[in-house]
């Protein structure tokens, strides 16, 4: 059923919608608010003179269903203190609901003890969010899918491999026609990823062997690929790429066993260090991310592109202010 706007703006139990946005990407926030038809409400964001973190909610929240949109991407520690400050406001203003929107969730690799004396921060990160307040988390493609577990309220849990799958699905139409596209997990770890994207394509699956190095951190050297990638169309799949190391060299050892075309494409664009220098000297043709993660200006290069993956957003706070079901929108 088709909702107008002040149907939607009203609802018995639930109160008027309200969206805030922090600074981390406000951009997105527009977009959803863009979607939906309503405007972003008031909240001014400053600091005071030590650099605490201050805000200042400027219109009336009591009784409202409200949803914050703030990734905890880079500085991911000021983002998510900021999401943390404004939750508290909120409830303290008397906010009905309070649902947290993080397009990406950091701290989500730190999801289990890898080694002695290690910390599990996504859990402290989702007790935090809890005792702010939060009543209800929306967020895609964590890098561990249990990390829901982590939580006692309800988690929404998207994913943005429907629009990434779509984009290719129109770009390499002739490709995928003749059979010539293969989708790659660049490591073993990230297989079932890829092999959902690949039945997405009605494509062929191919796999990544990688092995780090134990004497330089950060190093991995590709010792085989599982798979026919010779003459072919390949898409490299992840959820996250950060300094580009694994995606690169990936990409290099498909090359070097005579793939014609390597792509590749993430939901979260976080490119840090290295990453940009990797990226433009890499065997990759075209890099294709959602938007969860603000691209700045320098980062903005031939080699990347970025879609949107607020409309997708937007029907998720429309089904949760609506209580209505979601589950469609996990697959």
């Amino acid at each position: 059923m088709t909702i107008s706007a002040g149907e939607f703006t009203l609802i018995s139990g639930r109160g008027r919608i309200k969206i805030f946005s922090g600074t981390a990407h406000k951009d997105f926030a527009e977009g959803i608010c863009s979607e939906l038809g309503v405007s972003l409400s008031a909240i001014r964001h400053f600091r005071f003179s030590d650099g605490e973190i201050g805000i200042s909610i400027d219109e009336s929240v009591r009784g409202a269903d409200v949803f914050v949109v703030q990734p905890t991407s880079y500085p991911a520690n000021e983002n998510l203190f900021q999401l943390l400050i404004m939750t508290d406001a909120l409830k303290r203003a008397s906010a009905h609901h309070v649902t947290a929107v993080i397009p990406y969730f950091g701290y989500a690799r730190q999801d289990r003890k890898a080694r002695p004396r290690e910390p599990i921060t996504a859990k402290l990160v989702a007790n935090l969010l809890t005792q702010s307040g939060v009543d209800r988390v929306i967020t895609t493609d964590l890098h561990a899918g249990q990390i829901q577990g982590f939580f006692d309220i309800p988690v929404d849990h998207l994913t943005g491999m429907d629009l990434l799958a779509s984009h290719f699905k129109e770009c390499l139409k002739d490709e995928l026609e003749r059979d010539e596209v293969v989708v790659v997990s660049p490591d073993v770890g990230g297989v079932a990823r890829a092999r959902k994207f690949a039945i997405k394509l009605k494509a062929d699956l191919a796999i990544v062997d990688k092995r780090r190095s134990h004497e330089v951190a950060n190093v991995s050297e590709v010792m085989d690929i599982i798979g026919d990638v010779k003459g072919r169309t390949a898409i490299l799949v992840d959820d996250i790429i950060d300094t580009a190391g694994t995606i690169c060299n990936a990409a290099r050892g498909l090359k070097e066993r005579d793939c014609k075309t390597v792509y590749a494409c993430a939901t979260h664009s976080v490119l840090s260090g290295p990453a940009m220098e990797r990226i433009a000297e890499s065997d990759i043709e075209k890099l294709i991310f959602s938007d969860t993660v603000p691209l700045p200006p320098e980062k903005r290069t031939a080699k990347i592109e970025q879609l949107s993956i607020a409309p997708l957003f937007a029907e998720a706070i429309r089904r949760v202010h609506m209580e209505r079901s979601v589950s469609n929108l996990f697959d």
